[in-house]
């Protein structure tokens, strides 16, 4: 089984550790103030989820990055090279209090977010729904709730899909990176904030 690695234990990256410790899943998870500052959220989400630094983190098989838009740059900063391992970008251009598109001169997030991990073959996913519905029952509704993901290589979209399929969600495959990045990015494409199910 891949190991797990989280960069962000904001809104984003704490649901999705839960919704990793609800199915026994472990995972490394890791903030910029330190291993010391997310004991209490450990000892919430169980003994699957470890405290880490960004490097145990992002040394991960999978590792999801869930920063705030304007502090990307120095989350992955120094990281070593990925060296071909899967980075699931879960980020959208904008960020609380105001969340004002940032400014991305033409180009997608993802392809911006592409450069700051180097060596790493990236996925976009987890992104799109509001954080409580990825930590809640994906079932909750009498389907499964559907969770998007693109990229561009396809043995890494194929271990996501089957994450996300392992959490219990109905994952859809939205193409490559560039264009598939755009339908599920915040602000501007069509399908985020959406809770679609998946019945059957």
């Amino acid at each position: 089984m891949s190991t797990i690695g989280i960069i962000g234990a904001g809104a984003i990256g704490s649901a999705f550790a839960r919704a990793l410790a609800g199915k026994g899943f472990k995972a490394v998870i890791a903030n910029s103030r330190g291993p010391a500052s997310l004991t209490e959220l450990v000892r919430e989400l169980g003994p699957s989820i470890t405290p880490g630094t960004r490097e145990q983190a992002a040394a991960q098989d999978i590792v999801l990055v869930a920063v705030n838009w304007t502090k990307l740059p120095t989350a992955l900063a120094g990281l070593p090279d990925f060296g071909g391992r899967i980075v699931i970008d879960a980020n959208n251009p904008i960020e609380p209090p105001l969340f004002k598109p940032a400014e991305l001169h033409g180009r997608t997030s993802s392809g911006i977010f592409a450069e700051l991990v180097p060596g790493a073959r990236v996925v976009k996913a987890f992104n799109h729904l509001p954080a409580h519905l990825l930590s809640k029952d994906p079932q909750a509704e009498g389907g499964r709730r559907v969770l998007f993901f693109a990229g561009d290589d396809a043995q890494a979209k194929a271990a996501v899909s089957g994450l996300i399929e392992q959490l219990g969600f109905f994952g859809i495959d939205l193409g490559l990176l560039e264009a598939g990045g755009q339908l599920v990015q915040i602000p501007g494409g069509p399908l985020p904030v959406h809770n679609f199910v998946k019945f059957g």
